[in-house]
């Protein structure tokens, strides 16, 4: 037996945490295991032909590491496909919460459906009794007067405000990937970077600018300032790359994992006249970087 939530829970934003929280809180209370029941990949990748650029917070392996965070016994994911998303409420909740995982209380948000024939939130509950699971609704989760969702966080962050989208997220935004070759042009001037090569392609990336950013590397955590856009002084191709540059720092760290969280951001990326005016601007991005680290 188990109190679940399902969904894809994109980003685990706050808004999630809270509906995590009181399946913890519920399977404690009744002295059963907790589980998440998510879906991959995004709904809307496989429903929405026009979705293919559909940018997500986090990557699978990141959401299970959050939920496991936040106290959660078991996770199951179940493969999203077009077959699957015809499932009626009734259908899904027998074959697979009852019967496959074994759900007796199921925790739903504010706005929360199953299935494709729900036609209110009513409904579906009154489907869940019927098929011996009791609904347990949660409120909807505000930060200062606003109802957090991936989608408003998603624009938050192609818009470069990553501030704010920590806020939504109850953490730092994140990127994780390997260091790759570069052109060593920063070294000449430097400012030597690491140069990002994402492990998830689908994971978004904040809008074009330098930031501020934490660099975690062999367990250490490092400051940083991160070039994300085309390198206009250097490069006239339209690539997007992702270059950090680690404060008091230089050391050969290719083929190395490496996570940056993204503290702030500090200005738009423009193109300089020469080498020289970008390495006086990257003096100033430098010192203004320090502004948001702890």
């Amino acid at each position: 037996m188990s109190v679940a939530a399902t969904g894809f829970f994109d980003g685990v934003h706050l808004g999630h945490q809270k509906v995590v929280r009181a399946v913890c809180a519920k399977a404690k209370e009744l002295g059963v295991e907790s589980q998440i029941v998510t879906f991959w990949p995004h709904p809307r990748s496989v429903l929405q032909q026009e979705a293919y650029d559909l940018r997500l917070l986090t990557s699978l392996q990141e959401k299970e590491r959050l939920f496991r965070s936040l106290g959660i016994d078991m996770i199951t994911v179940l493969d999203f496909t077009k077959e699957f998303s015809k499932l009626s409420t009734e259908e899904f909740l027998k074959q697979y919460l009852v019967d496959k995982c074994g759900v007796t209380h199921l925790v739903i948000g504010y706005d929360h459906r199953l299935g494709h024939d729900s036609e209110d939130q009513a409904q579906m509950i009154e489907t869940c009794r019927r098929c011996g699971i009791e609904a347990v609704r949660v409120e909807e989760f505000e930060l200062d007067g606003q109802v957090i969702s991936s989608t408003k966080i998603r624009k938050l962050l192609e818009r470069g405000n990553v501030r704010q989208a920590a806020e939504f997220l109850g953490r730092k935004y994140s990127l994780t990937g390997v260091v790759v070759m570069g052109n060593h042009l920063g070294r000449t001037i430097g400012f030597p970077t690491a140069n990002l090569g994402l492990y998830d392609p689908l994971k978004l990336v904040p809008g074009n600018g330098v930031y501020a950013v934490d660099v975690y590397l062999r367990k250490e955590k490092y400051k940083g300032i991160c070039n994300i856009g085309v390198r206009p002084t250097v490069n006239s191709g339209k690539h997007i790359s992702i270059e950090t540059h680690i404060l008091d720092f230089d050391e050969d760290i290719y083929g190395l994992d490496l996570v940056l969280e993204f503290a702030g951001r500090i200005r738009d990326e423009v193109k300089f006249p020469d080498l020289q005016a970008l390495k006086l601007q990257l003096e100033k991005d430098k010192a203004d970087s320090l502004k948001y680290f702890l």
